[in-house]
């Protein structure tokens, strides 16, 4: 048998030059790779040590390419089913094979390979006269060692840096000789164990004794547990194992997710008539795969389906993957799902500690749990034998990545059931318009759920029109009907949700003698007031400066503060309500970590009268006890630049006016406005999905807008500004004689580069460009094409460019 190759990707590649690169397989380690095994190759002209991913193993190869060095993983920690789902991102969402691959892998177990230094086997020479006080020092500390250390450990202890001279010397003549190892982030969570050795005829003091018969006893137990029992030392335990009598091991523990706890059971549920009907089309819809749409009006009980769906599939020995857009969603599902399926469920977000991350991902790994509850990551959990993906509000953007790889959940959530041969779910009240479409075209299959479950009623809504209540032009907060409504509310003893999608106290700074608003230096937005720090912060880089009166443009003491935001609208509601509890959630109130599980535990449990937020508060909760919900501010996402404004605000309107009502108590849901004879508005009010949807093709049929087409967004990203607009006036010339001369059978409309909608982020210049096209491999071809020729033209190398297929908000 001739010598074996690997096709491996490499990390750390750039885009313009990634590929799958062979290298020889030493004779060592021929039966020791396998495809999905991480391994050490030397990269580029400089032979750097890299961690590639092995793709495939063959005979093919040119003689003289380099070898793999080493191999990283004991087994293979992608399967290759997931390795092939890696070249397919590669391909569609133009990243590099190994971005691709490193979502599959938690982060605790990803390598890092580090510089580290050993004594030359075989040295001997320690005549302290020979060497330098720092040579000496380090040559002891190898010594010491006895292994390979790494550099920053020898540069904290003897205070030098890589081009120490004497340390350079100490590489020169070979004494101490360089490696790279390979780090794992987060180790194994191990329990020390002991068990006694049977048989043993040794003589023991009274008190080994005493614990050698508890060790037979119980016939083993962690050190930890034998010491606390037995009142013995560790050492009395270390002189059992030098004499024989036990020994230790390890046994390796999972560190699990914390889920608070609920005070009560979740009850049994059964199904309605209307369930039972759609779940009995489901379940045929498993057998053949595929995609469906399941529609339903808020409250209908669409997740009492898809559970009793899942206890189907389960049924079958098929795996399950449930998708929930927040991680504010995720406890909630979790109980849920717990009570049903036990130990079999792990959960997969991005709230985990990396211990919990790596361990719930090893439990799916190995078979141990088949069922994996989380938000966008949790597509790419490492399940066998996949039946079923269910991807809860189906319409929501946080299943779109917005840093590299730029991908969709949902279509990554497609294609692996269409691999499998398993079902894909859409669930919604309110679905993208998107996979309406496709229902509509007969391309998923359509289920719909019409009325709420048992006797919750969709809540009566009223739209506020601000016009009248603020009739001077000012901005208003909580108007006369909704505050009276609350009153009401509060004395009747039920709970109440406001939602004002803006976080802070004001939202913005402006001089009345200039009129210059206070903006941040990295980025053209305005700056929002916070009382909680009395600081003026920027929501998107975190830049901060203290309250002040003083314009920074005039210097006058003439600064107003305008626009309201959660802790104003906080502040407001104790003063309407003085004996209420109000509970405020946005990302300044729940950053430590579980304070949204358990505030949103709290007011479950009726320890709050109001809870106040931004979209956090919005979808998916179920709360029994609320039946009125207020929207402030519900015109700010309405008037917006980009083609989904009447999308997002429909879908936001209608899933927080859901959340009223859900129990045995009729609901309210009030919407302040101040433009009442807005269309969007009335249909949210209405609940009146299918007549937005009408409305709403066809707009987006006149403009040529998806689903009729698809969007490409070019970014481009750098620190000069006029640079920028170069790079991007010459992507257009360079997409436009591509284009002409090589693929002008593709349909494409291009608008002209323009600046982002922040134009500046971080300190760092943004344009973007917009294709309208098709997106179809001819035209993915031609756009990698042009981005790796864009990349190597030296005149922009300060400028990024990346590609953005369909994003759910253009740049």
């Amino acid at each position: 048998m001739g010598p074996l190759f690997v096709q491996v990707a490499v990390e750390n590649t750039v885009y313009h030059f990634d590929r799958l690169f062979t290298y020889a397989l030493p004779a060592e380690l021929e039966q020791v790779v396998v495809p999905g095994m991480r391994v050490m190759a030397p990269f580029g002209t400089a032979n750097k040590e890299r961690v590639a991913m092995v793709f495939s193993i063959g005979s093919t190869g040119a003689p003289g390419v380099k070898p793999v060095l080493a191999a990283l993983d004991r087994e293979a920690v992608v399967s290759p089913e997931m390795l092939e789902l890696a070249l397919w991102m590669h391909e569609r969402y133009y990243c590099t094979i190994f971005e691709a691959v490193r979502l599959m892998i938690p982060a605790g177990l990803q390598f890092r390979l580090k510089d580290s230094y050993v004594l030359e086997a075989g040295f001997k020479n320690f005549d302290r006269e020979c060497f330098t006080e720092i040579q000496w020092r380090i040559l002891l500390q190898l010594h010491t060692a006895g292994r390979s250390v790494p550099f920053e450990k020898l540069s904290k202890e003897n205070g030098i840096t890589e081009s120490c001279p004497d340390f350079a010397a100490l590489l020169e003549k070979g004494i101490v000789c360089k490696v790279n190892t390979a780090s794992g982030r987060i180790k194994d969570a191990v329990s020390k164990m002991v068990r006694p050795v049977s048989g043993f005829m040794g003589k023991l003091t009274p008190r080994q004794k005493d614990v050698y018969n508890v060790l037979l006893d119980a016939g083993e137990a962690s050190e930890k547990e034998l010491c606390y029992f037995t009142g013995a030392s560790s050492s009395v335990l270390k002189a059992l194992v030098d004499k024989g009598a036990a020994e230790t091991f390890e046994y390796e523990i999972y560190r699990r997710p914390h889920i608070q706890e609920r005070k009560e059971s979740i009850p049994e549920f059964s199904l309605s008539e209307e369930q039972e009907r759609v779940l009995k089309s489901l379940i045929a819809d498993c057998r053949t795969g595929g995609c469906s749409l399941l529609y339903g009006v808020t409250g209908s009980g669409k997740t009492s389906v898809f559970l009793k769906l899942i206890q189907f599939v389960r049924s079958q020995g098929k795996a399950v993957i449930a998708m929930v857009p927040e991680i504010s969603l995720t406890t909630q599902t979790i109980r849920q799902f717990q009570q049903l399926f036990g130990d079999e469920i792990a959960v997969f977000h991005s709230g985990l500690s990396l211990g919990e991350r790596l361990d719930e991902w090893k439990r799916v790994h190995r078979g141990e749990a088949q069922i994996v509850v989380g938000t966008r990551s949790a597509v790419f959990a490492p399940v066998q034998n996949l039946g079923l993906i269910v991807i809860d509000e189906e319409q929501e953007h946080t299943y779109q990545s917005e840093s590299s790889p730029r991908y969709d959940a949902r279509e990554v959530a497609r294609y692996r059931c269409y691999k499998a041969k398993a079902l894909c779910l859409l669930s919604s009240a309110t679905p993208s318009v998107e996979s309406c479409r496709m229902a509509q075209e007969k391309k998923y299959r359509f289920h719909q759920l019409t009325a709420r479950f048992g006797e919750a009623q969709i809540p009566n809504v009223e739209l506020i029109d601000m016009n009248e209540e603020t009739p001077d032009g000012t901005e208003g907060g909580i108007s006369s009907p909704l505050a009276q409504a609350l009153r009401g509310n509060y004395e009747a003893g039920h709970q109440s949700i406001i939602l004002l999608n803006r976080r802070g106290y004001h939202t913005f700074a402006s001089c009345r003698s200039c009129h210059e608003v206070v903006t941040c230096p990295n980025c053209s937005i305005s700056l929002t007031y916070h009382s909680a720090n009395r600081r003026l912060m920027c929501h998107y880089c975190g830049y901060s400066i203290p309250y002040t009166s003083r314009c920074p443009s005039c210097g006058g003491e003439t600064l107003r503060f305008r626009g309201s935001g959660t802790q104003q609208a906080e502040e407001q509601l104790q003063e309407i309500l003085p004996q209420a509890k109000i509970l405020r959630v946005d990302t300044d109130s729940v950053s430590a970590r579980h304070s949204l599980d358990q505030k949103l535990e709290s007011f479950a449990q009726g320890e709050y009268d109001v809870m106040v937020g931004t979209q956090m508060v919005a979808k998916g909760l179920d709360f029994e006890n609320v039946t009125l919900v207020g929207v402030l501010s519900a015109d700010q996402a309405l008037y917006s630049d980009d083609f989904r404004s009447n999308e997002r605000t429909f879908d936001l309107l209608t899933q927080v006016v859901g959340r009223a009502g859900r129990g045995r108590y009729p609901g309210a849901a009030l919407i302040q406005t101040y433009a009442p004879e807005n269309p969007v508005l009335a249909l949210a009010a209405e609940q009146d999905y299918f007549s937005f949807y009408r409305r709403e093709i066809t707009y987006r049929q006149a403009l040529l807008y998806p689903p009729f087409v698809d969007l490409l967004v070019i970014g481009f990203v750098g620190g000069k500004e006029g640079l920028v607009k170069q790079a991007s006036e010459q992507f257009l010339r360079m997409l436009s004689e591509l284009a002409r001369t090589s693929y002008s059978q593709l349909p494409l409309r291009v608008l002209r580069p323009s600046p982002a909608a922040v134009a500046k982020m971080g300190g760092k210049y943004r344009y973007k460009l917009i294709i309208k096209c098709r997106n179809s491999p001819t035209f993915r071809e031609m756009m990698a094409q042009l981005l790796c020729s864009f990349a190597k033209l030296r005149d922009f190398r300060e400028v990024t460019a990346y590609a953005d297929s369909n994003p759910y908000t253009i740049l």
